[in-house]
């Protein structure tokens, strides 16, 4: 890893306005393009450049293993639970308009909300666990390149 300034200036400035477009991207999936997905995408990319640029140390610091495994699996945890609530009221599975709300329609556009927000949480914390443990096994020297 090269020491360049300018490299980990732009990253430092840039790194909070990746995240906060990711966010954007979460929440705005019920209305536009985009989605849970796409934002956890962004979201886990944005904790990946940090990582590359100032290193897997420095990254860890900033995404510890404890927070992604949680986070990976609060994320998941939030999507069934949206989905057996939805079953628990008696319609089908992430059926929306069981949701225990006064307008259908806000009954949906909460649902969905909420279901973006779980897979964005479980894709970003996916994607920065598979970097780490890819990046852990190369510095250990365990997978070659081949």
């Amino acid at each position: 890893m090269s020491e360049s300034i300018i490299r980990r200036t732009i990253t430092r400035l840039m790194v909070p306005f990746i995240q906060l477009f990711a966010l954007y991207v979460i929440v705005h999936g019920d209305s536009g393009p985009g989605g849970g997905f796409q934002g956890g995408v962004i979201l886990g990319a944005s904790f990946i450049l940090y990582a590359i640029v100032f290193g897997s140390e420095a990254g860890r610091k900033r995404a510890p293993r404890a927070v992604t495994d949680i986070l990976a699996s609060t994320g998941a945890l939030i999507y069934a639970g949206i989905g057996l609530l939805c079953l628990l009221l008696g319609s089908a599975f992430l059926d929306y308009r069981a949701l225990p709300f006064e307008d259908p329609h806000l009954a949906g556009h909460y649902g969905i909300l909420g279901i973006e927000i779980g897979v964005g949480m479980t894709v970003a914390a996916v994607m920065v666990t598979i970097f780490f443990e890819t990046a852990r096994r190369n510095d250990e020297g365990e997978v070659e390149n081949g």
